[in-house]
């Protein structure tokens, strides 16, 4: 057994030296593709000796795996240059990407380490430049070279789905092989270097419904004729394995959820080959009998059904419409129903699909028939009229209890019970007709008149003797017929004015006339004059055929001194059966008019007055009054405004009323503004003044020692007087002056409205409490404190 081991680590050693080798080759062609720095002696043209410097580079590794986790830092390469001669004095820098973070070198040897794991999908190769200087002198001893370190990739990602979960459809009873969805994923491993980004697609859930292909991950159907109404849904699991699927390759799955989307592949069935139905008679068109329902297990569209009747005898009678909410066929009553005439009905109706797909035509009929029976209920049905509505006539001013017409109901039902009529009073307020209960005759309870009411519209009530909740109403219009009851007269209240020199056969109006019975009794009216004044020698009558008539001048030459109004007759006359005629007298006046013909004046008085005074002098005397009457307006108004005194003073107290506002004094020297007298009232003069900033029933009475002022006093004296009268007493505000409004006069019992100078009167009211009251009240109890606390402040 040893010797067994011996061979085989002679067989390992034999192939690490062979690796070796090889590795070498490689290393030592790429150093005889750089040049070398040993020095080459050759001779010049002129004899001279040439000496060419040789440099290169010696490469022990070019590439580093990926994800090591060793002890040691892994050697990536080793950097050597010709005229390194071992003695130390060569330094090698190394400079780029990842230059002394990830890549370290020996400055001595030019070993390149790498001192963190790598990882290529972060990064898959790394650029550095390398360079050979004098350690002493830093003199760069060669040209920068550049060269790539390529990081070496493992299998270390395994393979991912774009989605973690795919929905996908397919039709139901698709064939065998259909396409349903793609899945796709992707595997962050170097796909140019080994397997490790190889994939390759497997399914481990979903069989036998489903398959997936292996290279392109398309997922078809692998049973024919799948049925969504037995299966809707369905889970499917995919997996995605590198390294071609071998064993040891890393994987990744992903759901599915397929879908079966429905077709129309079944035809509707009603559950049950009859319906029985009822409908009272006294249903009405368009109410609903009842309602039937074919299944249909597609959905959707696929599933719509429309109803219709296809034969029956209640075909006429009776419709189906479709409820498209509830997918059931709505069977309404189309005619009135009459329970004594026929009692059921049959319908077939048929249930068809709307949609029908072509590929499973050979699945059908999609369609379905039931049979429907309807049976007509007995009902309570009220009075029916004979009409829908009655017309009659009946002639005005016929009497009482004239017979207009007859309205006639009957009992639908098989008992024909006895009818009893009314008519309703809302209708007949005026009560002018009445109704045999027993019959139906309708008649007047009163002369009626067209031209008051021409057409009367009552209601008739039809209800059962013995159940008087069933009722008919039916309308019933009566036309009042015209008779020739009233004459023509004036269209309207007509005055006629006829000039002084008129001439002989001249029109001067045109009259109409206007009748209320109707047009075949009333127009054409006939206009004439009466027997007696046919041959009248002032005015004719001339009948314009229209149902005008024009009044003419039969004369020349009125005067209104004689007559200035006249008063014709007319007769006019209808056409009606027998004519009926009126007498209407035209009131004429006379006036005067110019030569042209136009009214001047109607007035005999006027007329007098013209020979008497003219226009001018008429308008001359009413001038005269109306002036005398603005002098004396004029005097009493300024007789008014003249204002007596207020108060009657004695002689010595007379003064003037000055009103002054913002108006400031003149000073000292103005002698003239102002009046000393308007500073003094009676009772200043006695030594009372009224204070308006004091309690109304007290007085305030002047200090002792104080005079006061004369009638007669200088301005000095009364100011000094005043202002010393204000500094003694501690109760008066600051005022500067003393203002007094609205002097009630000598003698008045009205006083001060103010309550300031209460403080200073002898009541016996007692403010002390005030001191009681708190801060809020300080200033009221100084005000109104007691006399003996005022005594101490002052």
């Amino acid at each position: 057994p040893k010797m067994k081991e011996d061979n085989c680590l002679h067989a390992a050693l034999i192939c690490l030296g062979m690796l070796y080798c090889s590795h070498a080759l490689s290393t030592e062609k790429l150093n005889h593709s750089r040049p070398s720095l040993h020095g080459h002696h050759e001779k010049g043209k002129e004899g001279q000796v040439l000496h060419r410097s040789k440099r290169g580079w010696v490469w022990n590794q070019f590439f580093v795996i990926e994800e090591y986790t060793g002890p040691d830092p892994v050697l990536v390469g080793r950097l050597h240059s010709d005229i390194d001669s071992g003695d130390g004095n060569i330094k090698y820098i190394l400079s780029g990407e990842g230059a002394g973070i990830i890549f370290v070198i020996d400055d001595k040897s030019g070993n390149i380490h790498a001192t963190k794991t790598l990882d290529r999908e972060e990064r898959a190769q790394y650029t550095l430049t390398a360079q050979a200087v004098d350690r002493n002198t830093n003199r760069p001893l060669e040209p920068p070279s550049e060269f790539i370190v390529k990081v070496q990739d493992i299998n270390d990602n395994p393979p991912e789905f774009l989605h973690e979960n795919y929905h996908a459809n397919v039709p139901e009873r698709s064939n065998v092989g259909t396409s349903v969805i793609q899945v796709t994923a992707s595997d962050a491993d170097d796909p140019t270097y080994g397997n490790s980004a190889k994939l390759v697609y497997s399914i481990l859930e979903g069989q036998p419904y489903f398959s997936v292909e292996a290279q392109t991950g398309i997922i078809r159907t692998a049973l024919p004729n799948m049925d969504r109404e037995a299966k809707e849904e369905y889970h499917v699991v995919i997996q995605a394995k590198d390294m071609g699927g071998h064993m040891g390759g890393l994987s990744g799955t992903t759901k599915v959820t397929i879908t079966l989307t429905d077709v129309n592949d079944n035809p509707p069935k009603f559950p049950q080959s009859v319906y029985q139905m009822s409908v009272s008679e006294a249903a009405v068109p368009g109410e609903e009998v009842g309602r039937v329902k074919a299944k249909d297990p597609d959905i959707g569209e696929n599933g719509l059904v429309a109803y219709s009747i296809i034969d029956g005898d209640g075909m006429d009678m009776f419709e189906i419409t479709t409820d498209y909410e509830t997918q059931e066929g709505v069977v309404k009553l189309k005619k009135t129903l009459d329970y004594e005439t026929k009692k059921s009905y049959s319908l077939k109706v048929e249930a068809a699909n709307v949609h029908i797909d072509p590929k499973f035509i050979s699945n059908g009929p999609f369609k379905d028939t039931v049979t429907v029976k309807i049976a007509v209920e007995d009902a309570d049905e009220p009075p029916v009229f004979l009409k829908p509505s009655y017309i009659f006539e009946v002639q005005e001013n016929a009497a009482s209890g004239t017979v207009v017409g007859k309205v006639h109901a009957k009992d639908p039902d098989a008992a024909n019970s006895a009818i009893r009529y009314s008519i309703d009073r809302h209708t007949d307020l005026e009560r002018y007709f009445v109704i045999n209960a027993e019959d139906g005759n309708i008649k007047t309870t009163k002369a009626l008149d067209r031209e008051e009411i021409a057409w009367h519209n009552i209601s008739v009530f039809a209800v059962e003797v013995h159940k008087q909740h069933q009722e008919a109403k039916v309308p019933v219009a009566i036309k009042v017929v015209d008779v020739n009851d009233n004459a023509p007269k004036f269209a309207a209240a007509y005055e006629a004015f006829v000039c002084e020199n008129a001439r002989s056969n001249q029109q001067f109006i045109t009259i109409s006339a206007d009748d209320k019975d109707d047009s075949a009794n009333g127009p054409r009216f006939i206009f004439s004059l009466p027997p007696e004044i046919i041959h009248n020698p002032n005015f004719t009558l001339r009948d314009n055929r229209d149902n005008t008539a024009s009044v003419l001048v039969r004369r020349e030459g009125f005067s209104r001194q004689k007559q200035d109004l006249y008063l014709l007759p007319i007769v006019i006359s209808d056409g009606g059966l027998p004519p009926l005629s009126s007498t209407n007298t035209l009131t004429i006046r006379v006036c005067g008019c110019d030569s042209g013909g136009s009214l001047l004046s109607c007035n005999a008085e006027a007329y007098i007055l013209n020979a008497g005074l003219s226009t001018g002098a008429l308008i001359a005397i009413l001038a005269c009054i109306v002036i005398l009457l603005v002098i004396v307006v004029l005097f009493v108004t300024l007789k008014r405004q003249k204002k007596e005194p207020l108060i009657v003073f004695e002689e010595e107290d007379v003064r003037e009323n000055i009103i002054t506002y913002d108006d400031e004094g003149g000073g000292e020297e103005d002698t003239e503004a102002f009046d000393i007298a308007t500073l003094q009232n009676p009772d200043g003069i006695n030594g009372f003044i009224p204070r308006k900033d004091i309690k109304p029933e007290y007085q305030y009475m002047p200090r002792p020692g104080l005079r006061p002022a004369p009638n007669s006093v200088d301005v000095d004296d009364f100011i000094n007087t005043r202002i010393q009268e204000a500094d003694n007493d501690p109760t008066a505000p600051p005022y500067d002056s003393i203002q007094i409004y609205g002097y009630e006069g000598r003698g008045s019992v009205a006083g001060s409205l103010s309550s300031l100078e209460s403080a200073t009167t002898d009541s016996d009211l007692d403010y002390d409490y005030l001191q009681n009251w708190g801060p809020r009240f300080k200033k009221l109890a100084d005000l109104y404190g007691s006399k003996d606390t005022f005594d101490d402040d002052s």
